[in-house]
């Protein structure tokens, strides 16, 4: 299946082999895109699907705090998360399943690009902060809420579900329209590999950039 909804199932351990065919797909790609330059700020715009608003102008950089889908419950701390050992995006720690993994080095939300976000679909008892993400649907809304007291506001414009066999990091998580803000939400999903105790595929859902707003008790 290339492209479509999961069924999310509870109880399904994300093993450790699962998540590093996850994240090594974001560090191809993030190699894959080093030296390219970095898309004009401001030049908003492109194709969007139908009845989907139209994209803003990128803001200024500001770090992400918190990420909220509310059309499928998810209000979630953001933490920065660099590479490790073996050049791999690292996970969110097991012990923190309700928090949402930002790539440090690349695009801050909000900003011209796409920025990527990564969390765990579940754990071995319970279900993790992506859990739902499959059910997201084009036109939901996700808000970051920055550290300048900004709230970016991002549409959904499609969820997909990209196979791990002959997987193209860039196609997935690459920006999509020049000078766009972007962003990527990420986590394991398709079937589950009993026999292998890992997913099948990865559910990526991509967003771009429609609003802005001050976070409650922020004077703007």
């Amino acid at each position: 299946m290339s492209e479509g909804k999961v069924a999310a199932g509870g109880g399904r351990l994300l093993t450790f082999a699962a998540w590093s065919v996850l994240v090594l797909g974001l560090w191809l790609w993030g190699r894959q895109i080093t030296g390219v330059p970095a898309p004009l700020a401001g030049q908003a715009g492109g194709t969007v699907g139908p009845g989907l608003p139209a994209a803003r102008a990128p803001l200024a950089a500001a770090l992400p705090q918190r990420l909220d889908v509310p059309s499928i419950g998810i209000q979630a701390p953001v933490v920065s998360r660099d590479l490790d050992a073996d050049g791999a995006i690292e996970a969110p720690p097991y012990d923190s399943p309700g928090t949402v993994g930002w790539w440090g080095k690349g695009v801050q939300p909000g900003a011209a690009g796409a920025a990527l976000m990564v969390g765990h679909v579940d754990t071995k008892s319970k279900p993790a902060v992506f859990y739902g993400l499959s059910s997201a649907q084009p036109g939901d809304k996700v808000r970051v809420m920055r550290a300048d007291g900004s709230v970016a506001e991002f549409t959904i414009e499609d969820v997909r579900v990209y196979e791990r066999a002959g997987f193209d990091p860039h196609k997935a998580y690459g920006q999509r329209v020049k000078g766009r803000a972007e962003l990527r939400l990420v986590t394991c999903g398709g079937s589950y590999d009993k026999a292998a105790k890992e997913y099948t595929a990865n559910v990526v859902v991509s967003a771009y950039l429609t609003g802005t707003g001050v976070r409650q008790g922020t004077a703007a």
